[in-house]
Parts: structure tokens; C-alpha cells; sequence
């Protein structure tokens, strides 16, 4: 049962959990640059770098040292896949609000699987959806480096490569119908990078559930979350059938500050504190080997240090001069 005072998500029965701060290297209050880049690289930065220390040092990323361990990697996200969360994971630089670079890192930095919106930073100004300022096609950058560019849900599920971006919205996805769902992208990155014998390593965000909690709609982050939350499972029944995958669902960030004051199933009283973020710690919740170093009250910097000590991957965390 999902719903309800007695429902349970599919998370929340995932057998470790704990608590992660998320606190920046420059406020209290986190953004998304900050706290991925924590959870991708093992230090604090200022708010709004990506990949990058506050003495603007790049900062080598647990995707990246996965990478040059010969794992497969991907980032899935709702959101334009230059969005500060997936950019964090393979991108170096001072300002989360410089798309246009992230995408061009983004076709350079190897990852094998990319799937989210955000085109109109890929295409040429010249094309009339573009959010360029430069005559750069990103697609055909894309292509020429191995990628099967796809735009819909159906193309997404037909294409036999094994590198893929997807693009499949000018900005976010607004579930359209030739849009795949976080589950169904999910689905197929399992099944791309699942086909290797040195092991994956796959961020997936359920990005809008941040947005909705943005715009105080609770109802919206109730459908978010729940999208999201059929993924979880997803991942979760792929963990079973394959013993070996570890599990780790956790949060960049609080946002909103909601409580319940009362009500009963589908008619709550409910307030929200702000529409921003708070400081307020997350849950993270894990499932598969090792899964219990994940349980307790941690940092959200001491996340890839935990993955590091599983994997053994070397050069890791450093910073790059």
C-alpha cells in the first residue's frame, strides 16, 4: 500500500536508511551546484559551482573516477540534462547558470548514456528554439563522438547504441507524449550499462519533484515524487535479479520546509515554510552489498568517500589543477 496514513513508499522500504546533511562551503542553505558537487566529488563548495572548489580547482568526480575504472556511466534527469545535479557529476565550472558550456562538456566528457531535456543548448542559434549565443551544433558534435541522438520516447527504446543522448524537450519535461517517463529512461539505461563486465555507475534524478516543492504545489510533488518513486523500484528489482548493484536514493536538498497539520488521506492542511530551500537534513535510504555503511547521521560529502572504499577507484577524491 502506497497510500495513505499506513502507505509506504517503495524507498522507504528499502531495509538501511539514515540522515545526510547538506549544508554549503558558503552558506547554511545549499543550491543543487553545491550539494551535487559534494555528493560527486567528496568536498564542500560555494553555492552555485559545479564540479569545482571554491579556489576554483576542478574537482575529479566519483562518474568520472568510475569511468576510468572501465565502469559504464549515465545521467538521467526530468530536468535539462545541463542541470546542476546530472552537470555535477561530469562538468568543471564556476557558474551552474553557463549551460551553453555544460552541454559542450557534456558531449565531450564520454558519458554513455545522457537522457533528459534541455536541446535548445545544443543547437545553433540559428535554429529558432536555440539558447545559444554561437553557431556550435552540439548534436552533430554528439554524433561525431559515437552518440545516437534521440528526441522521443519511441526512438529511445528502438536505437541498438550504446551511446545515447536524449533529448527529448526544448527545456524540462512536461510529460508529453512523446516524452519517456523517468522509469522508462531508467529502463534503458539498466539495459545499456548493465552490458559490461567492469560494472556501471548511473545518476538518475527526479528532478521536478525540486521544482513543484519550489511552487508550494503539493499535488504536483505528490506526482513527482511518486514518478520518481516507480523508479526506485525499478532499480530496486533490478538490484534483486542482480546480485551485486548497490541502491542509494538520497536527496540534494530539502525544499519548502512542508509540514502536515492535520486532515484526513486525501484532504490535508498542509503549510509550506518558503519556496526555497531550506537547511533542514535529508533521508538516504540504500539497498544491495554494503548497503549498511550507508545508515547513521552523515555528511553529504562522506557519500562518494563510502562508494570509493566499495569500488576501490583510484585518484579519488582529488582536486585538479
Amino acid at each position: 500500500k502506497r497510500f495513505g496514513k499506513s502507505g509506504q513508499l517503495s524507498m522507504e522500504k528499502m531495509p538501511v536508511t539514515g540522515i545526510v546533511n547538506t549544508y554549503s562551503a558558503d552558506d547554511v542553505i545549499t543550491d543543487s551546484a553545491a550539494s551535487a558537487t559534494a555528493m560527486s566529488t567528496g568536498y564542500k563548495t560555494n553555492n552555485g559551482m559545479i564540479g569545482m572548489s571554491p579556489d576554483s580547482l576542478s574537482l575529479y568526480t566519483i562518474l568520472e573516477a568510475a569511468k576510468e575504472k572501465g565502469m559504464k556511466t549515465g545521467l538521467i534527469a526530468t530536468s535539462p540534462i545541463t542541470h546542476a545535479t546530472p552537470a555535477a557529476f561530469a562538468c568543471h565550472i564556476d557558474s551552474r547558470w553557463r549551460y551553453n558550456e555544460i552541454a559542450e562538456q557534456l558531449v565531450n566528457s564520454g558519458v554513455n548514456v545522457m537522457l533528459g531535456g534541455g536541446r535548445h543548448f545544443f543547437v545553433p542559434q540559428k535554429n529558432k528554439h536555440s539558447k545559444r549565443e554561437d553557431d556550435l551544433d552540439l548534436i552533430e558534435t554528439a554524433k561525431a563522438n559515437g552518440y545516437d541522438v534521440v528526441r522521443t520516447g519511441e526512438d529511445l527504446s528502438n536505437t541498438p547504441n550504446k551511446k545515447i543522448l536524449g533529448l527529448f524537450s526544448d527545456s524540462s519535461l512536461v510529460r508529453a507524449a512523446s516524452e519517456p517517463t523517468l522509469s522508462e529512461m531508467t529502463a534503458k539505461a539498466l539495459d545499456v550499462l548493465s552490458d559490461s563486465s567492469n560494472g556501471f555507475f548511473l545518476m538518475v534524478e527526479g528532478s521536478l519533484i525540486d521544482w513543484e516543492a519550489h511552487d508550494n504545489d503539493f499535488s504536483g510533488v505528490q506526482r513527482e515524487l511518486l514518478a520518481f518513486d516507480i523508479t526506485v523500484n525499478l532499480a530496486v528489482q533490478f538490484a534483486m535479479k542482480n546480485p551485486g548493484t548497490l541502491v542509494i536514493v538520497t536527496a540534494d536538498h530539502e525544499t519548502g520546509g512542508l509540514t502536515i497539520n492535520g486532515g484526513v488521506e486525501n484532504n490535508l492542511d498542509t503549510h509550506w515554510a518558503s519556496k526555497d530551500h531550506s537547511g533542514t537534513p535529508v533521508g538516504i535510504f540504500s539497498f544491495g552489498p554494503f548497503a549498511h555503511k550507508f545508515t547513521g547521521f552523515m555528511d553529504n560529502t562522506d557519500i562518494p568517500g563510502i562508494i570509493d572504499s566499495l569500488l576501490d577507484l583510484e585518484n579519488f577524491p582529488q582536486k585538479i589543477n
